[in-house]
């Protein structure tokens, strides 16, 4: 059975949610407040299960990787910045074996972490900021209040499960993998209250928030050097120079610096080894595989 949908525009009312910042340290709004407050027309439930629908998607189209070891690793850091976010939905994390360097979260705590992104992090703490920046995404809600703003929706791009499923709506990603991109593109307010919440979050779980700035800012640089190396979804609204501003200020002014910080671990980089090794053994079997064989009778 088909239904008809009418999309409502409330532009004035759908602004990123605002939250009370602290000036001696701007992580002491975790679980006061509540960034996901705000015009949206979706319920938690709803929220969840279409984000079910878009990653089970996505899997049926990508290459998880299934190394016990790094995946439970990625999961396990990922589910310790959940834990010291705003977040009040469950996340399942999983990583994708692909070399672009990428990261994204769906609506309802869906998030996917390229290999890529964790062979080029250096540290643990770059790693872990990337991963705040995109629950913090989640926490905010920021999908679904994109969609209820409308700027992105219409009769030929709703990918509501409600409607039939989403199979009819793909935008071609550089990974090969059909993003749904209305649900992961978002407003540069939307972005800078990422950045924001994101790096509290980082800081409440121990980490340097200054790794966050120098992450974005070190991929920017190689993208320019060689072009195609990020997805084009993580790099849709770069670190522009009052981004960055911005984000050096907060971090002056609102987290109070701590006597120690995580920036790096054993286990990330006996991770990131083990990842290498076996990328490398990928790609020479993959060259392998490639070479016509003569076959004698």
């Amino acid at each position: 059975m088909k239904f008809a949908m009418l999309v409502l525009v409330i532009p004035c009312a759908l602004a990123p949610s605002t939250f009370a910042k602290d000036k001696k340290n701007g992580s002491d709004h975790i679980g006061k407040s509540d960034p996901a407050k705000g015009v949206n027309f979706y319920s938690i439930e709803k929220e969840i299960a279409l984000g079910k629908e878009l990653a089970e998607d996505t899997e049926r189209q990508a290459s998880l990787l299934s190394d016990s070891v790094i995946t439970e690793y990625v999961n396990r850091l990922g589910q310790n910045l959940v834990r010291n976010s705003d977040a009040k939905v469950p996340f399942t994390i999983k990583v994708i074996q692909s070399e672009q360097i990428n990261a994204f979260a769906f609506p309802g705590g869906y998030m996917f972490v390229n290999t890529g992104l964790i062979l080029r992090a250096e540290d643990e703490a770059e790693l872990a900021g990337v991963l705040a920046h995109e629950i913090a995404h989640v926490a905010a809600r920021h999908g679904t209040k994109q969609a209820t703003r409308g700027t992105i929706m219409n009769y030929a791009t709703i990918p509501l499960i409600f409607m039939g499923g989403w199979a009819g709506y793909a935008i071609r990603e550089a990974a090969t993998l059909a993003i749904p991109l209305g649900f992961l593109q978002f407003s540069r307010a939307m972005e800078r209250e990422a950045d924001h919440l994101g790096m509290a979050y980082m800081y409440r779980a121990g980490y340097d928030p200054n790794a966050f700035v120098e992450f974005f800012e070190k991929i920017q640089s190689l993208d320019k050097k060689k072009p195609g190396t990020i997805a084009r979804l993580f790099s849709r609204h770069p670190m522009t120079g009052s981004r960055i501003t911005r984000a050096q200020q907060e971090i002056q002014t609102e987290l109070k610096p701590l006597a120690e910080y995580v920036v790096d671990t054993s286990e990330f980089q006996q991770v990131r080894q083990r990842l290498a090794i076996l990328e490398n053994r990928r790609k020479v079997e993959s060259q392998y595989e490639s070479i016509p064989v003569l076959e004698t009778h």
